[in-house]
């Protein structure tokens, strides 16, 4: 039996808005942020999207979209799973990029600052979507996560082209068959296209 997992990226907050790294720090929702959650949601209601739970990190910008999606699709948002929070960047969060190219210059992301490394922050992904999936067999789950996470999920099960940015309320949809997972939908930020903002990649 085929098993579906979409997969979301959280709101934008004001950090992101800031170009702050948030990585595990608990940064809520800003309401443009809402404001896209509220876009997926009638997107999800108008394709009569066939998910049956709802389930996020537990981090307060990825609960929060998810009690958004849950409310309208009228479905249960289960307990958080630790394993989806975004990666832990140790001394590099709350930091800008005019911060971080000060402290530690423009090769920052090739220096140990406590950040969680790419492998193993892929392994954990792997690890936990897998978790999730066997945990629901036979049910259809929406899972909202977070920006690196999700990238270095995709870059673990599709390789490296599917290397991109993944925007905030970003949508994606796998298929889990037995051969492995199938991806049906990669990265699609059509819902929240219009609105004007002038977050830039990182």
């Amino acid at each position: 039996m085929k098993q579906h997992i979409g997969l979301v990226r959280h709101g934008l907050t004001d950090w992101n808005a800031q170009g702050k790294i948030q990585g595990q720090t608990d940064i809520p929702l800003n309401e443009t942020g809402r404001e896209q959650a509220r876009l997926l949601a009638e997107r999800l209601v108008q394709e009569t999207a066939p998910f049956d739970y709802v389930i996020s990190s537990g981090l307060q910008r990825a609960e929060e979209t998810a009690s958004i999606l849950a409310d309208a699709l009228q479905i249960p948002l289960l307990s958080p799973v630790e394993g989806l929070r975004e990666r832990a960047y140790g001394l590099v969060e709350g930091t800008t990029p005019e911060e971080r190219e000060q402290r530690w210059g423009a090769g920052w992301r090739k220096m140990d600052l406590g950040q969680e490394k790419d492998e193993e922050l892929q392994y954990r992904a792997v690890q936990t979507l897998e978790h999730i999936a066997n945990q629901h067999m036979g049910s259809n789950l929406l899972v909202v996560s977070h920006g690196s996470w999700l990238a270095q999920l995709y870059i673990a099960l599709f390789g490296s082209d599917r290397q991109g940015h993944i925007g905030n309320l970003s949508y994606s949809i796998l298929e889990k068959r037995s051969e492995g997972w199938y991806p049906l939908l990669y990265n699609c930020m059509e819902h929240v296209r219009h609105l004007d903002l002038t977050v830039k990649p990182r």
